[in-house]
């Protein structure tokens, strides 16, 4: 009831009488108020005046279910949410729902993370109150094979999500780090479930810079925030909610075709290391070679000195530009 009434105040900026939220919600006017006693102790700057109603004047940078369901227009991409003030890891929590049966579009988020993932068994620190930390559970009918796709298709919705957003111009570093003034601002980490040739489920876990003030001196060089970067902070759950509805409708396109050929020239354009040479790390061994795009299953062509082709794979290389990160 509280996210309907969050609603109904944020699509409209007239007066709301007590007694005309009553008969629309078909609660009490006492429940009323108290729904609004609640939202003004989480921050949000509601305005009361008798014989007019209420009026929403300013909304808080909250991330809770209410506030984000009140702004995200897909149709089952997050439509449930449960939201922690502080986990482990919202991978974790997706795990768990996961085993418990709970239905795809899922997403956990959290104002903290004491136990964030990121990739090849990295920590991703994860303070409180300032940056985006969720999870999102999927069970596609695909090939597990494919399941790599679906951070291809994030990034897309995630740098999408930030343009709308803000003024800033975000990139994407192959397969799914969004950068930022050629710093990193989002990673993205898929885990499987997976029983022979049939997935039970994925969890997609997103982790944000947001309204991060500064960073430790020695990932200071190459990871940033919203908020450094854009010299202001953002309303968090706003982001979520186009994320949300960003990554739907490419999910649902993947779905119909069972590859990336539709959306890859939209991925390219974003892609930071194309028509670049890029450092290639496998196995303790270095490569130079000029990142040329994306094939239709997500994966980077690159081309040698002498124009030989060559396909890399994600889950088993390191791609950095040749004198930093990008």
């Amino acid at each position: 009831m509280k996210t309907k009434i969050l609603t109904y105040l944020r699509n409209t900026d007239q007066y709301l009488s007590g007694e005309q939220l009553s008969q629309q919600f078909g609660v009490s006017r006492t429940a009323v108020w108290k729904y609004m006693k609640q939202l003004k102790e989480e921050g949000y700057q509601i305005e009361s005046v008798p014989r007019k109603g209420y009026r929403l004047i300013e909304t808080a940078d909250r991330i809770t279910s209410s506030e984000i369901l009140s702004q995200n227009k897909a149709s089952w991409i997050g439509k449930e949410i449960e939201y922690f003030e502080s986990t482990d890891s919202t991978n974790n929590r997706i795990r768990s729902f996961a085993e418990e049966g709970r239905k795809q579009g899922l997403l956990a988020v959290a104002e903290e993370q004491t136990g964030g993932k990121g990739r090849r068994g990295r920590s991703w620190d994860s303070p409180p109150g300032t940056g985006i930390w969720m999870s999102l559970l999927l069970k596609p009918c695909i090939e597990p094979h494919k399941a790599s796709m679906i951070t291809i298709l994030a990034a897309l919705a995630m740098a999408r999500a930030i343009e709308k957003v803000t003024d800033l111009s975000p990139k994407i570093k192959w397969p799914n780090d969004i950068v930022i003034n050629r710093k990193k601002t989002c990673g993205i980490l898929t885990e499987m479930s997976a029983e022979l040739e049939e997935i039970r489920y994925i969890i997609l876990g997103i982790g944000i810079n947001a309204n991060t003030e500064s960073f430790n001196r020695d990932i200071a060089d190459k990871a940033t925030s919203i908020y450094l970067e854009n010299g202001e902070k953002i309303k968090r759950a706003k982001l979520i909610a186009e994320f949300c509805m960003e990554f739907e409708q490419l999910y649902e396109e993947f779905l119909r075709c069972g590859d990336l050929h539709t959306i890859k020239e939209a991925y390219e354009s974003y892609l930071i290391n194309i028509g670049k040479i890029v450092k290639i790390m496998k196995n303790r061994r270095e490569e130079i070679r000029k990142a040329i795009g994306i094939n239709e299953l997500g994966e980077l062509v690159v081309e040698d000195a002498e124009g030989r082709k060559e396909i890399v794979f994600s889950g088993e290389v390191s791609v950095r530009g040749l004198y930093g990160y990008v």
